[in-house]
């Protein structure tokens, strides 16, 4: 067994789930996911029901449709050989697929918009990073969200439970330096927090985020002081 292959025991299916819906797999695992999603229905149970709890986190994108030519340029992509969309029936009503190709058609509607004005100055980088944060020996899993149009961390938990006198404290983490807090958690499986100017400016940048044990309220001393309990790389989605 591979560290790659998502579905070793060493994985939480649970937590595999909710890492495909927010597209924070490598693209060796989303494949190997979204065939296990298609052969498998219990997995594929968890992975609607992640979607469904998920979502929210998009509540306050408006929608909008993409204009003609975009579709007009990924049909090209996806259709170069001439076959129709309704040759191709099996596949396009096959769940593996369209999960799978999610990250294609994204590329493909980026790469559509983008060539217009390849002339023109660059875009504004990514406001919206996520971060899997976990650690080895610890059960607590949670995904957490930076959006850095609103100003806010928000935060999933996963996987595992927090005793009444203790508390979940958010921190960034900057090479050698201090840890910084980002704040305490808010009690329940979804939590948000706003974080200050120089961290928001510090999370646009990248950086790891760390969830330690503390006590109720959150760090007396401004440093972590009890067992840092998760941890992960903020990556653009």
């Amino acid at each position: 067994m591979t560290a790659s292959d998502p579905t070793g025991p060493e994985r939480d299916d649970d937590a595999l789930a909710a890492e495909y819906v927010l597209g924070v797999l490598s693209a060796d695992e989303r494949r190997a996911t979204a065939q296990r999603a298609e052969q498998d229905p219990a997995f594929a149970r968890l992975v609607d029901a992640w979607e469904g709890r998920l979502s929210p986190l998009a509540a306050g994108y408006a929608e909008v449709e993409a204009p003609a030519a975009v579709k007009a340029a990924i049909d090209r992509r996806l259709f170069a050989n001439g076959t129709t969309q309704q040759d191709r029936g099996g596949v396009w009503s096959s769940l593996a697929f369209w999960r799978g190709l999610a990250a294609a058609a994204v590329a493909a509607l980026v790469l559509a918009v983008a060539i217009p004005y390849l002339g023109a100055p660059p875009s504004p980088p990514q406001a919206e990073l996520v971060a899997s944060l976990a650690a080895e020996g610890s059960d607590v899993r949670y995904v957490a969200v930076y959006d850095g149009v609103r100003n806010e961390v928000r935060l999933s938990r996963l996987a595992g439970q927090l005793a009444s006198d203790k508390d979940f404290e958010l921190w960034l983490i900057e090479g050698t330096n201090a840890p910084v807090s980002v704040g305490v958690v808010p009690a329940g499986t979804t939590a948000q927090l706003t974080p200050s100017t120089p961290v928001q400016e510090k999370l646009a940048q990248g950086a790891v985020l760390a969830i330690s044990l503390e006590p109720k309220g959150g760090s007396p001393t401004g440093q972590p002081t009890g067992p840092v309990v998760a941890a992960g790389d903020l990556k653009d989605i």
